[in-house]
């Protein structure tokens, strides 16, 4: 039985190598050529890039573990943030996050990273991991990263159609008052050659502003911001619909053509469900390639409903809180997700099984991709623009005295114009581990500590097992953020220092 369960190993491993072998909303003054095509191409390692496997599903937990047989993980990229944003708003209001909207991959991808940038279009990719105090478990970091944005005059120019929730709910200070002053902040800084159109919808979705080339014009632009009120109920499904709509008749061939979904979600009336609505719209989502940013607003938001449809539909989601979050979200992350550097974009990566026991991804779990389809390039994947990092961990076991190889990871994706596929890969040895969590950079740190508070909030405190090995309590946690916060000198890190200290005392009563 033993002897059986060696040599399945020893094919698969064989089996693995043999296929792999043949196988700006704000483009502002808010303040890098194509890539190879590396699909047959081993790694450094002489190692080649994963092949197709099987796929495992994640546990409860939100990680998935792998069998013995399987040393293959998959997944769509994502550069969503809001769960974390929106758990800070939570916390900060003395309320525990809603387990079920806390999503580890988003905490781990708010905050900079230090991995190197490609000279041209696609990815670069880091791999690298650090032992932690659970006998044989490291953490493994997967960094993946595209150029440096272009200047706002070097970009394409964009046609934006707004379509903002007018809805009796948005009447509340922060919502409709926040999104207003936003979109009015954004229609300043946009250029003459960019376009916008303003949808609304309440209990009936409204083309408020057709597409309208900016040029002479904002002032009629300004007065179809300045009019928005909020009215009575939330169809959010006619409004977006409605907006895509309007995207079409507007469409401009060479410009980056996008739906800005402004809203707190909290949809009401007509269709509600995510699935139902992107159909509706699929023909503009994929013949047209107009793809969707959502910005979540309020204190009580429809966190599973802008998830859902940003990232079946080909986007990403931000939320903001007050106006400071507005300014990072509509002059630092928008304009990294109006233009594309790579669409359908998966990542890959196969833990030798001569060195490693088990896996487990942290996070991604409405993004894992079965291993079968990750060169099929009919699969959806995420779309990433310029300036984004994407990182994904994973606490990994290895065999008790294993030395070697220990994982290979590449990423796939199509280029945005010509569709054709591109890969790059990047490999860890066991001897390239840091001999501690804490030893390692201060922005592998920083991961760590953002996914332990995950992890901590998803198991509801400190009291109920912490499924990632080496997990210290919430107290020790925002002391380590509140140190990595002077040394890194970085205002975010010590939001999350802060968010932590408000986990502990709300879990504690204190």
């Amino acid at each position: 039985m033993e002897r059986n369960r060696t040599q399945r190993a020893r094919r698969i491993r064989g089996t693995l190598l043999a296929l792999t072998a043949a196988g700006s909303l704000l483009l502002t003054a808010c303040a890098a050529g194509g890539t190879e095509d590396h699909t047959n191409s081993a790694d450094k390692h002489g190692l080649p890039a994963p092949a197709p496997g099987r796929h495992d599903r994640g546990d409860a937990k939100g990680f998935e573990t792998a069998p013995s047989d399987d040393h293959l993980s998959t997944f769509a990229l994502d550069v969503d943030t809001a769960s974390y944003t929106y758990a800070r708003r939570t916390l900060a209001d003395g309320r525990t996050p809603d387990p079920s909207t806390v999503r580890p991959e988003e905490f781990v991808n708010s905050f900079r990273q230090d991995y190197r940038r490609p000279d041209g279009n696609g990815f670069s990719v880091t791999v690298d991991g650090a032992r932690t105090a659970g006998p044989d478990w490291s953490l493994v970091r997967v960094g993946l990263a595209t150029r440096a944005a272009e200047p706002t005059q070097k970009r394409p120019p964009a046609a934006l159609t707004f379509v903002v929730d007018v809805s009796g709910s948005m009447d509340e200070p922060g919502r409709l008052d926040l999104a207003k002053q936003s979109l009015d902040t954004m229609t300043d800084r946009l250029r003459d050659d960019d376009s916008v159109a303003v949808v609304t919808f309440s209990e009936h979705a409204e083309t408020v502003l057709p597409m309208t080339r900016l040029g002479s014009h904002r002032g009629e632009v300004h007065d179809a911001i300045d009019g928005l009120e909020a009215q009575s109920s939330t169809n959010l499904g006619a409004g977006v619909e409605t907006g895509y709509a309007t995207a079409v008749e507007g469409l401009r061939k060479g410009a980056t053509n996008r739906v800005v979904l402004v809203s707190d979600a909290l949809a009401n009336e007509g269709e509600t469900s995510p699935d139902a609505i992107l159909r509706r719209i699929d023909t503009a989502r994929r013949e047209h390639g107009i793809t969707l940013f959502g910005v979540g607003v309020g204190s009580n938001y429809g966190d599973a409903l802008m998830e859902r449809l940003a990232d079946k539909g080909d986007g990403h989601t931000a939320y903001v809180s007050d106006t400071d979050g507005a300014r990072e979200v509509f002059c630092e992350q928008l304009p990294q997700n109006i233009e594309l550097t790579a669409r359908d974009a998966k990542a890959q990566v196969a833990f030798d099984p001569d060195t490693v026991a088990e896996f487990r991804l942290v996070g991604y779990d409405d993004r894992k991709v079965a291993d079968d389809d990750f060169r099929d390039d009919r699969v959806d994947g995420g779309e990433v623009g310029p300036g984004h990092t994407v990182t994904a961990l994973y606490a990994v076991r290895t065999k008790p005295g294993a030395d070697g190889h220990l994982a290979t990871a590449t990423v796939r994706w199509l280029d945005p114009t010509t569709r054709a596929p591109h890969e790059e890969t990047g490999a860890l040895e066991t001897g390239a581990l840091k001999d501690s969590v804490w030893e390692a950079s201060p922005r592998f740190q920083v991961t760590a500590v953002a996914a332990y508070f995950a992890d901590a909030l998803r198991a509801g405190g400190t009291d109920h097992g912490p499924a990632l090995p080496g997990a210290p309590g919430l107290t020790r946690l925002a002391a380590r953020a509140a140190t990595l916060a002077d040394v890194t000198e970085d205002q975010d890190v010590q939001a999350l220092a802060d968010a932590i200290r408000e986990a502990h005392d709300t879990d504690t009563g204190d």
